[in-house]
């Protein structure tokens, strides 16, 4: 098995690239200014970076994904249509390899970026998975914003497809939660869940690339969510998320992810009352990110709350 891990250096390994030279150069379009934040922290040096273009009405697919590829982040949002009266604008999102229907994390700081120019409150962003309702806050001196996904729910996943994909990961059925069954999960693009039993064999992960690439392309799956509850009578997680469809090897802060699991929370039948999951993300790969996840049995979206920070040269 050749495996890839969050450390290594691959030049599919996105993130590998970007721990190394956290703020890479400029594309090669000199006209297109593409701002850079961090979300999911209030530190720069943790939570996820994305990529951020503001006035991309005029960028074609093929300039917007080769802008992403040479950004280097695991996404880069393009706002592709505003209505500034309204606060409404049309959001896309390209990976370094292809375009992504809803990314969480370059939401959120798409929403920071905005607010830090037009000031606080509402925003609604058209994306590919629909509309995405957007509410940002200063709290404690940092930008926050709070996305409303669309309606998330989650089904079993077979026994011979979590085997396969176990086999990927290097994993046993005994690894597993029996707790917290195998699912997948779904708030704006699919995502499997996967609950481990203990915290160290969560942060031993090491995979195989490629068959997990495959696995994932094969059953259009955006991630696979990794998670590990550190009590039973609390809805806080640890959590990781190998990302081999978008280049990168794993994702340090999945808002996407988070809201997925917000819904696969609530199919469970774990929400009887609006409650507040925390989700711990990226401490394994040195970048800490927090994602608040506010799930409402009576509500199928899912509402996902982080901070975002610019990073600057």
């Amino acid at each position: 098995m050749t495996n890839h891990t969050a450390s290594s250096l691959d030049s599919r390994d996105c993130l590998g690239t970007l721990n190394s030279h956290p703020h890479p150069a400029a594309p090669a379009d000199a006209d297109v200014e593409v701002l850079r934040y961090s979300a999911f922290t209030t530190d720069p040096a943790g939570g996820n970076p994305a990529g951020v273009v503001l006035d991309a009405e005029t960028l074609d697919d093929t300039r917007m994904l080769a802008i992403a590829a040479e950004v280097g982040y695991s996404e880069t949002a393009f706002v592709t249509a505003h209505d500034t009266a309204a606060r409404r604008y049309r959001l896309r999102y390209f990976s370094p390899l292809a375009e992504v229907a809803f990314c969480g994390h370059a939401t959120i700081a798409t929403a920071v970026a905005l607010a830090s120019r037009t000031g606080t409150g509402e925003l609604v962003f058209d994306t590919p998975a629909g509309e995405i309702r957007v509410s940002t806050t200063v709290q404690d001196g940092s930008l926050r914003a709070t996305l409303t996904s669309v309606p998330a729910h989650s089904r079993p996943a077979g026994d011979a497809l979590v085997d396969t994909v176990l086999g990927a990961l290097d994993w046993s059925r005994d690894d597993l939660d029996p707790h917290l069954p195998p699912h997948i999960a779904f708030a704006g693009n699919d995502h499997l869940v996967l609950a481990v039993r203990s915290r160290e064999r969560l942060a031993a992960l090491d995979y195989d690339f490629d068959a997990l690439h495959d696995l994932m392309r094969e059953h259009g799956w955006t991630t696979v969510h990794l998670v590990q509850r550190q009590a039973p009578d609390r809805l806080d997680f640890h959590a990781r998320d190998p990302f081999p469809v978008g280049g990168v090897v794993e994702d340090p802060a999945t808002g996407a992810a988070a809201a997925a699991f917000g819904g696969y929370l609530r199919t469970l039948g774990l929400v009887t009352e609006p409650v507040r999951a925390h989700l711990r993300q990226g401490e394994d790969m040195g970048r800490p990110s927090d994602l608040y996840v506010d799930i409402d049995p009576d509500d199928a979206r899912i509402r996902v709350t982080g901070a975002a920070v610019p990073l600057t040269d």
